[in-house]
């Protein structure tokens, strides 16, 4: 389809645009140049090609390549870059066309820019594969991954022209791996949008009531910063020191993160504001004592709270970031965090790596030395280069290293090391080198003898104590987190699979041949959950250790196999649609509705459900379905589901979105609650009262433990939907004495 010429005029408005953008950054009539030159190819390429909301395609790359600019800091290669990143995958033109017109490193640059194509098996995926092409970039150039993300951001931009299986699975990638990404190369601005327009779009409803909550509590926010700030201008001021304070509104993505973590309503979510203190420092001080003095001012003012001390100036973090934050009891008894940074620290927080860019290349080939930011990427590089054979566990082990939070210990000749909060002595070994972490026996942490499993502290002084005849076990596994350690632990352990597997094969068809069987699909949905196996490998695998064994296969196969299916839901099951989110509309054709009931026999026309062990949904929870491409059933988990969000971040074409519970028939499923408050006499008549009497909910358990006129305790019942659970659990709120109630996740 030909562009209108309305559609002429809107695409040279915007790269008219660019344009301006790019004044800061072009330094010759060459750049000038190559830019339109990139511009005048990706329009001829992108010709009458449109996006799904129907504007002309070559606007997104020009929006991308303004974000590089305006948002990111980066310069004309990465513009150019920008404006071809989807000529090569969406066009007849080649790698080496981009070479030839414009030069290798822009093709090298567009390359790393390209999604993977082929065919892929259930073990891997091509989103994952092609995360871990964009991702070793790093080790080369880590403008692309910054392109990249500037890709993203504009693609959530305008995500609400996508359908919603499309929703989850682009929201799903960018909250699991963009912007914990973007978070981690210290683009804090672009990171919190991600964050929120994925929660826009994921739960719309829960988003659109934080934001309207937010705007009607605005001016009470405003005129409590400015009350706050009054008495530590006035402090600064009379100490001479030149700065600027502003206070600003935590995301609303951080805001329903604490929510549901804590299982509190927004008017309990007392943090939703922090200020912050940007100062330009004295040159005959240390930034790092003037940071310190200012932090005495205002603790001088308000009194602070020792346990949200946050000294990242000391130890900055992994991405470069430097401050100092503080939380403060400011008026009215509310806890404000302060934020304290010099102007060059304020620079790398807003920009990231970019700014490290900045000041390590001159011009975009010129480069001079930074030590900050090579040390950063040298740590990115050690992260990427753990040993993995699966592009899934590669991209697991690496979302694991983004967000977490550092301590630094201390090796017996005093080297610091940096390792993620919550790691252990067995961790730490693998940091150092992973035949140490191999033959660990323990360690001595401050001069003391401690197990593997202890986990470390900030300051601690670690000794790794080795034995020769040592190796990596399963247990182990459970009691690492740091990518490095699980990645060589898995190795070790797939080695001696293996061999198990072909111990455990030749063992299980010797016994089938024994009793004349013939091994079948059948015979597995038998064996397999008899044996507590997910599948037949783990099947063999125990068998070869000697793990399991086929005393009663005789008994087990004479068993009716459990019917497995979910009964109980409504499945609406649409037509395939391709997976760029800048394809054209696919077809509209009418949807399959299937409907599975009570009692129902396994029918091979329809899909199989199960419920997913991780999360445990119930009737009237947001569900979504994930179709195992081993099995072909559909795993039903809550929407909100952590593991459903890795899973659709992957294998994004497996997402069943459109899955309703059905209301004509009942059943009751089990619910925890957790519940705590002030102990009295008779708390728990009122609770059975509530539950049984008032309610008559079934209670299969009830836990209640009391110590210093605190009690706390858990209550297990059977309901028939979420309405009914929320039901209960806002009487019980009501008893008097129970301060907190939450539903907790039960062990499927």
């Amino acid at each position: 389809m030909e562009y209108t010429a309305e559609d002429e005029i809107l695409i040279t408005e915007s790269f008219d645009d660019l344009l301006v953008s790019c004044e800061k950054i072009c330094k010759s009539e060459e750049d000038w140049e190559i830019i339109k030159r990139a511009f005048t190819l990706a329009k001829e390429a992108h010709k009458g090609v449109r996006r799904r909301s129907g504007e002309p395609y070559i606007l997104h790359p020009i929006a991308v390549a303004k974000i590089c600019v305006n948002e990111i800091g980066l310069g004309v290669k990465s513009v150019v870059a920008s404006l071809l990143h989807d000529v090569v995958e969406d066009t007849e033109y080649t790698l080496e066309d981009i070479s030839a017109m414009f030069n290798p490193k822009i093709a090298s640059m567009v390359d790393g820019l390209t999604k993977i194509s082929g065919v892929f098996n259930a073990e891997t995926s091509q989103q994952a594969e092609t995360f871990r092409k964009m991702l070793l970039t790093l080790l080369d150039d880590v403008r692309v991954i910054l392109i990249k993300i500037a890709d993203r951001l504009h693609n959530m931009r305008t995500l609400g022209a996508m359908p919603r299986e499309k929703q989850i699975k682009i929201t799903s990638e960018t909250i699991y791996l963009f912007a914990p990404l973007a978070y981690r190369l210290g683009l804090y601005a672009i990171k919190s949008e991600l964050e929120d327009l994925s929660l826009k779009y994921r739960f719309p409803e829960q988003y659109r009531e934080i934001e309207q909550k937010l705007n009607k509590t605005q001016e009470q926010r405003t005129a409590f910063i400015e009350k706050f700030d009054a008495p530590i201008i006035r402090k600064l001021r009379e100490s001479g020191v030149d700065f600027e304070i502003s206070g600003r509104v935590k995301s609303i993505y951080s805001i329903w993160s604490k929510m549901q973590n804590k299982q509190i309503p927004f008017e309990e979510v007392y943090d939703l504001f922090a200020v912050r203190i940007v100062f330009n420092p004295s040159p005959l001080i240390p930034e790092k004592s003037q940071c310190w003095h200012i932090y005495e001012l205002v603790t001088d003012i308000y009194p602070s709270r020792p346990d949200r001390l946050r000294d990242w100036i000391t130890y900055p973090k992994a991405n470069g970031y430097e401050a100092l934050h503080t939380t403060v009891m400011g008026p009215d008894g509310v806890w404000v965090e302060v934020q304290i940074r010099s102007r060059r620290m304020d620079d790398i927080a807003e920009h990231g790596v970019a700014a490290h860019w900045k000041h390590k290349y001159v011009s975009d080939d010129e480069a001079v030395s930074d030590p900050a930011f090579d040390a950063w990427l040298q740590q990115i590089r050690d992260a990427l280069s753990s040993p993995t054979e699966n592009a899934v566990d590669f991209l697991d082990n690496f979302q694991r290293s983004l967000y977490t939070s550092e301590i630094v210990v201390f090796t017996p000749k005093g080297e610091p090391r940096r390792i993620p909060k919550g790691a252990t002595v067995l961790d730490f070994a693998y940091d150092i080198h992973s035949k140490l972490g191999a033959k660990a026996i323990g360690a001595k942490v401050n001069h003391r003898i401690e197990s593997l499993y202890t986990p470390l502290s900030n300051g601690d002084q670690v000794e790794i104590l080795t034995s020769a005849n040592t190796h990596p076990t399963t247990e182990w596994l459970e009691h690492v987190t740091t990518p490095k350690a699980k990645q060589y632990i898995k190795n070790y352990l797939k080695k001696h699979r293996q061999n198990n597997i072909e111990r455990g094969i030749a063992i299980f068809e010797q016994r089938m041949q024994e009793l004349g069987i013939t091994p079948s699909a059948r015979v597995f949905r038998k064996l397999l959950p008899a044996y507590e196996c997910s599948n037949k490998d783990e099947f063999y695998s125990k068998l070869g250790a000697e793990i399991i064994r086929l005393d009663h296969i005789q008994e087990i196969l004479r068993q009716n196999s459990a019917n497995k299916i979910l009964k109980f839901w409504t499945l609406f099951v649409g037509n395939k649609e391709k997976e760029n989110i800048d394809d054209p509309e696919p077809d509209k054709k009418g949807d399959k509705s299937y409907v599975v009931g009570a009692g129902d026999d396994i029918d091979e026309n329809r899909p199989s459900f199960e419920i997913a062990k991780c999360c445990i949904p119930i009737p009237g929870d947001d569900v979504t379905g994930y179709r195992d491409p081993a099995t072909g059933k559909i795993i039903v988990h809550k929407t909100s589901c952590n593991e459903l969000t890795r899973l659709a971040s992957q294998y994004g074409s497996n997402i069943v979105s459109d899955i309703k519970w059905s209301s004509h028939k009942a059943m009751s499923y089990l619910s925890i609650i957790e519940l705590q408050g002030i102990d009295r006499i008779g708390i728990l008549l009122d609770l059975a009262q509530v539950i049984t009497g008032e309610l008559s909910i079934n209670i299969r358990e009830l836990k209640i433990q009391s110590h210093d006129g605190i009690f706390e305790g858990t209550i297990s019942i059977y309901v028939t939907n979420v309405q009914d659970l929320n039901t209960v659990m806002n009487k019980i709120g009501k008893i008097r004495g129970v301060e907190k109630v939450k539903r907790i996740q039960q062990e499927g």
